[in-house]
């Protein structure tokens, strides 16, 4: 018959071609062909997946299946060890090799990746995004990957399952961890950790993404060091093959950090520190509007063992009256210093007393604070009616925040890329790596160096040299813990014994956005509390040209830290309309320098005041600009205050629309969101949310762009039934093609298929509750601009110490602060209007356009079906 047969068969380490041809063979002279299968399972789960008839004999744990190939032979595979077949003719092996007097096999093309996911200790919100990542991106890159469940232990117990695309639809918006999360006795002994390799090394896993804690990643370096003389103890005692460890010399370890405690270095954020934040937040809210009700003090303790940045950041969020955390310990004599600040408080009339505690903290001396200790002084002593909160693991679940879910898609796709890139270094194994987000950017750091880092910080508390401790945990910690200082320690009563030194003005600009009262609040009471006079301007520019001030005291900026948009007001009117009356009232109110807080409306009024200095000299004074925009379009920062909230506030309101989408199985939602001719919401928002695309007006809407993403729906939809989808949408992606026109072509396009609605989130999505992010950001600028006006006004005068106002042409005086990466900086706003399209009100360079390609892969747009067959 003279037939050429190619046969595929999976296999552990790579795909098995046995090419054969075959002479003219009678049939009772069939030729029998064996095969050793080292994951004869695995072969036997595929033709049942294949509709493959065979037959299946099994004798205790050997086992062999039998089949016919496409020319009727029989072919047979089994983990028998040392059985081949004897009657086995000449056969023509064109190409092919012997292998160990097995099987003629050949190993052709390149090797096939093979990954395995755990999470391990504490779970966090955001891990399941992280691992849908990893699954997702791993698929589109040809690997094929695992889940290992019940962290470690389902390494030891060989809780391993092979994982398919569809296995991780949904999970975005779960929290803590679909597959589990042990802690594991057993792979703390080298016989434990024997069984996880064999149990890895039979499935042909070669790389491992761990996602967990310090103690968890340490567990997974160990792991890499002793690989490969863990496969040759498995060698020696016979349970694995001599090839293995050719093919399995080494182990990729790739680690992510889940920790809601965020006291990882390395990172700028770990994996469900955000969503913890959002808990601890809401939490006291809830508890704020109770005490102020009945006039009473609150001790909120939250977690944090070693590290302080969840009390210290819920803090400087909620507007707590005092903190205690490991890294600034206060005297042994705390308890006088709080009988002296609540006292001052008591005296200026306050309703509502908070202290936030972490569960780690201790004074000076190294005596733990706690909680109750903390009660008896406010309660006993100075006579506040006092109540314990001890907010346990309900910081640890819940939803993820949209922050948590973006960034953990961040670091799980590089995690991918991260396995490709690992080289051996000689005879070494490749070295361990962290990924992690630094600076706004996802950067691959050694693993162990990071961890010994963050040792190092609980060992310098426990030696009491709190100063280097907290010198380890980064600039931003200890600006933030200045931050709070100012603006919750502060004297109240300052402001009216002592003349000012600076008189400030503060207006908002443009559309609301969450985060502008926790500006307004800082920039206020920072300045009084370094003595200096504050004027708060109704209505923007608007209330500047009509003279509508009104001086600001501590009180008038109670109660801000959770309301969302402005309480001064805010309209879209530019100081261009009328800079001669904005001049007039400058000099009329004695402003020696103006805080701006609002969208690409304030970079263009800072702009035009900057333009005409010759003309007005009271435009010569310190100005800064704080953006302050739900579409993040302001040039010179990466963040503006509100977007985090809009953020929030989209992802939820798909979460909910996928919710009825997925009831009603076929259905389909294109939801508007809003960002003007910026996409950042969309985007963002879209990765977040796993929305499976998203139309932006940096790209537009083409006819062959709806033509494709058509013909993608219709394939999910056809073989992902159950999946209810949803298309984000920006309201100026395109004027042709608008929301309702996209809902029309895809309901029409679509019958049969699936049915298509259209959504509109509107206003819901300036948000009502700013975010702790918006809150932080919010708080952080402003304190930080209110320093930059005496600096400025400082070195400007320094001949003439007792001057109140500056009058400078310094191009640096104008300018916009922002975040850089995670870093404040402050950029003069004429540089920056070089680099903006002043017609479509938008930075010429953003930095999350890279991003739209990621967004593309998780919704399988690169991924070929054929792939894993």
């Amino acid at each position: 018959i003279n037939t050429n047969t190619k046969l595929w068969l999976y296999h552990n380490y790579s795909e098995i071609s046995l090419s054969f041809s075959i002479l003219n063979i009678p049939p009772s002279t069939q030729p029998e062909l064996s095969f050793k299968s080292c994951a004869i399972s695995d072969i036997e789960k595929d033709l049942n997946s294949l509709g493959i008839n065979f037959e299946k004999k099994q004798i205790n744990n050997e086992i062999t299946l039998t089949l016919k190939d496409p020319c009727d032979n029989i072919i047979q595979i089994t983990n028998q060890n040392g059985m081949i077949s004897t009657n086995v003719p000449q056969l023509i092996r064109k190409g092919v090799s012997l292998i160990d007097s097995v099987a003629y096999l050949t190993y052709k093309g390149n090797k096939v990746k093979h990954i395995a996911v755990l999470t391990s200790g504490g779970d966090s919100s955001g891990m399941n995004a992280a691992i849908r990542a990893v699954a997702r991106v791993g698929l589109s890159r040809g690997c094929r990957v695992y889940f290992v469940k019940e962290g470690y232990q389902g390494l030891v117990d060989n809780l391993i399952v092979e994982c398919a695309w569809g296995d991780v639809a949904g999970v975005l918006s779960k929290g803590g961890t679909f597959i589990g999360s042990a802690r594991c006795q057993a792979f703390r002994e080298r016989e434990g950790r024997k069984k996880a390799a064999f149990n890895l090394a039979i499935k042909g896993i070669d790389a491992l993404v761990v996602i967990g804690g310090d103690g968890s990643l340490t567990g997974a370096n160990i792991f890499r060091e002793e690989w490969s003389s863990l496969l040759q103890d498995l060698i020696k005692e016979g349970k694995l093959d001599q090839n293995l460890i050719v093919k399995h010399k080494h182990l990729s370890i790739v680690g992510l950090v889940g920790s809601i405690d965020n006291d990882m270095c390395g990172t700028d954020m770990t994996i469900g520190a955000d969503t913890a934040l959002h808990r601890i937040i809401n939490a006291c809210d809830a508890i704020s509007s109770t005490a102020a009700s009945h006039q009473r003090a609150f001790v909120i303790e939250v977690m944090g063992r070693n590290c302080g940045w969840l009390a210290l950041m819920a803090s400087i969020a909620t507007g707590a009256d005092w903190l205690f955390i490991p890294e600034t310990p206060p005297n042994a004599d705390w308890p006088q210093q709080l009988r002296t600040v609540f006292g001052r408080l008591k005296a200026a009339n306050k309703r509502k007393f908070m202290v936030i505690v972490a569960e780690g903290a201790i004074d000076s001396t190294g005596t733990p604070i706690k909680s109750e200790r903390v009660r008896e002084v406010l309660a006993n002593d100075i006579g506040l009616d006092t109540r314990v909160t001890i907010l346990g693991h309900v910081q640890r679940g819940g939803e993820p925040s949209a922050y948590d879910r973006f960034m953990a898609t961040l670091v799980g796709s590089e995690a991918v890329e991260a396995i490709f890139n690992l080289k051996p270094e000689g005879d070494q194994p490749p070295p361990a790596v962290m990924v992690g987000v630094v600076e706004n950017e996802v950067q691959c750091l050694p693993l162990m160096k990071c961890v010994e880092m963050t040792r190092s910080i609980g060992k310098a508390i426990e030696e009491k040299r709190f100063d280097y401790a907290k010198e380890l945990r980064g600039p931003e910690f200890s600006a933030a813990n200045e931050t709070f200082l100012h603006t919750a320690l502060a004297n109240p009563l300052n402001a009216t014994e002592a003349t000012p030194t600076i008189t400030i003005g503060i207006l908002c600009i443009g559309a609301p956005a969450c985060g502008m009262n926790n500006a307004i609040r800082s920039a206020v009471r920072v300045a009084l509390d370094k003595r200096h006079k504050v004027y708060g301007i109704f209505n923007g520019f608007s209330g500047l040209f009509s003279g509508d001030f009104i001086e600001m005291n501590w009180g008038s900026v109670a109660g801000l830290t959770q309301q969302g948009g402005s309480i001064l007001g805010t309209n879209r009117v530019e100081a261009g309309e009328d800079l001669g009356l904005a001049s007039f009232n400058l000099q009329r109110f004695g402003i020696s320098a103006l805080l701006v807080i609002g969208g690409f409306e304030g970079f263009m009024s800072v702009c035009q005041l900057a333009k005409n200095r010759n003309q007005y000299p009271a435009f010569r004074i310190p100005i800064v600009h704080i953006p302050a925009t739900i579409s993040n379009n302001v040039p010179g920062t990466d963040f503006s205050l509100g977007s985090d909230t809009a953020l929030n506030q989209i992802v939820n309101a798909c979460d909910h629309i996928k919710s009825s989408a997925s009831s009603s199985t076929k259905r389909l939602f294109v939801v508007e969101c809003m960002g003007g001719n910026c996409g950042y919401l969309a985007t963002i928002a879209g990765i977040a949310a796993g929305a499976t695309f998203s139309y932006v007006p940096e790209e537009g809407i083409t006819l062959n762009d709806l033509q494709r993403d058509l013909e993608h729906l219709k394939k999910r939809y056809s073989s992902d039934k159950h999946e209810g989808r949803i298309i984000l949408h920006n309201e100026c992606a395109s004027k042709t093609y608008t929301n309702e026109m996209i809902t029309a072509i895809f309901a029409q396009e679509g019958k049969g298929l699936f049915d298509c609605r259209s959504v509109n989130l509107g206003h819901l999505q300036q948000g009502a509750n700013t975010s702790p992010l918006d809150r932080i950001r919010g708080t952080k600028l402003s304190a930080m601009a209110i320093r930059y006006f005496e600096d400025f006004i400082k070195e400007e005068n320094k001949n003439q110490p007792n001057q109140q106002l500056t009058y400078t042409f310094d191009p640096n005086s104008a300018c916009v602060i922002g975040f850089i990466g995670s870093q404040v900086k402050f950029t003069p706003v004429l540089n920056l209007l070089e680099d903006s399209d002043v017609k479509k009100r938008i930075p010429k360079k953003y930095w999350w356009l890279k991003l739209r390609d990621l967004h593309k892969t998780l919704s399988k747009y690169n991924y070929n079906e054929s792939n894993k067959q």
